[in-house]
């Protein structure tokens, strides 16, 4: 597994982390077994980053992940967890004291003094844009509650904004083969200004793994069938925007371009970590198979022999400008 630094956090992390939305919610039930099975898998497969949030079944998440790594001193696991939508995502809300508050309930959860790495969790853009916001968590570091921060972000201008902001260690961003705006501003500047990107929802709310059809049903707590067209949070969170026959209709395309012996979702996370500027790409997984999958697509990036990333590139290029570009990049 390649790891990569997060030059203003002081650590390094796996190109290929894992994303733990659904330990907690949103996605079906998972049980705890499984829950930490899918932990102990990634772990055993070189994952080195687990992204999280304090609001994943109100904290489920990053409970699991407390007791998981309480189990493995010196686990040299870096935990990446998220704060702000505990309460309703207006700006008077993000407040010092409630930063405050939602930090040390995420201490509690993961059992830790210091968390390694705390995002802001889609804040509106009057938060992003707001020196108060970095300055109420620059005390969190001062303090020691925190290790470092970043921002979790929907639009590419959010993103640019808090890439500007001197403290500011990773912006994390949905980047995927159905999203590509981030890829011409955003990767750019995050490089040069030493910023790590987080890349999440990598496969399209599981669209491109492959294994979606028309008369695939999802179940009623999944937003994959409530939030379809935004009715509970932003609509480019599930399946990151993209309508659902047209994405099939996309991956039919990208699942043709590929060689014998390569998946789609391995073909696609690998496409994600190979942009220059990204630091790791956070799949989600509710069972063993799907994080050992995950994992495993870290060796498209050695083995060049096997798969020939400039040519799906091209690919991904030409589908997404045809089928997806219009009703996408304007928005996000």
């Amino acid at each position: 597994m390649q790891t990569r630094p997060l030059p203003r956090a002081g650590r390094e992390v796996s190109a290929i982390g894992l994303g733990t939305w659904q330990l907690g919610a949103d996605w079906g039930a998972v049980e705890e077994t499984d829950a930490l099975a899918v932990l102990a898998a990634s772990v055993e497969a070189g994952v080195t980053l687990f992204d999280t949030a304090d609001v994943y079944g109100d904290g489920r998440s990053e409970s699991l992940i407390g007791r998981f790594l309480a189990e493995r001193p010196g686990h040299g696991i870096t935990v990446a967890t998220k704060m702000g939508r505990r309460l309703p995502q207006e700006p008077e809300n993000y407040t010092p004291a409630n930063f405050r508050a939602w930090t040390d309930r995420s201490r509690r959860n993961l059992g830790v003094d210091t968390l390694d790495l705390v995002q802001l969790h889609c804040p509106p853009t009057a938060v992003i844009e707001d020196d108060a916001t970095y300055d109420a968590l620059d005390a969190l570091v001062a303090s020691g509650a925190i290790a470092a921060y970043g921002v979790s972000v929907e639009t590419c201008d959010q993103a640019l904004a808090a890439i500007a902001r001197p403290n500011v260690a990773n912006v994390q961003i949905i980047l995927n083969a159905f999203r590509l705006k981030p890829l011409d501003d955003v990767l750019p500047a995050a490089e040069a200004a030493g910023v790590a990107i987080f890349a999440r929802v990598p496969l399209a709310s599981g669209l491109l793994s492959g294994r979606y059809t028309r008369e695939t049903s999802f179940a009623a707590d999944d937003h994959r069938a409530f939030n379809r067209h935004g009715e509970a949070f932003d609509r480019g969170e599930t399946f990151s925007g993209v309508d659902y026959e047209t994405g099939l209709s996309a991956v039919a395309e990208l699942s043709a371009a590929l060689p014998a012996g390569v998946s789609l979702p391995e073909a696609a996370l690998a496409w994600v970590a190979s942009r220059p500027g990204v630091t790791s790409v956070i799949p989600g997984a509710r069972k063993v198979a799907q994080a050992e999958g995950n994992a495993r697509a870290s060796r498209l990036l050695e083995e060049t022999s096997a798969f020939d990333l400039a040519a799906f590139d091209e690919t991904v290029r030409v589908v997404y400008d045809r089928l997806l570009r219009a009703d996408i990049h304007p928005h996000w």
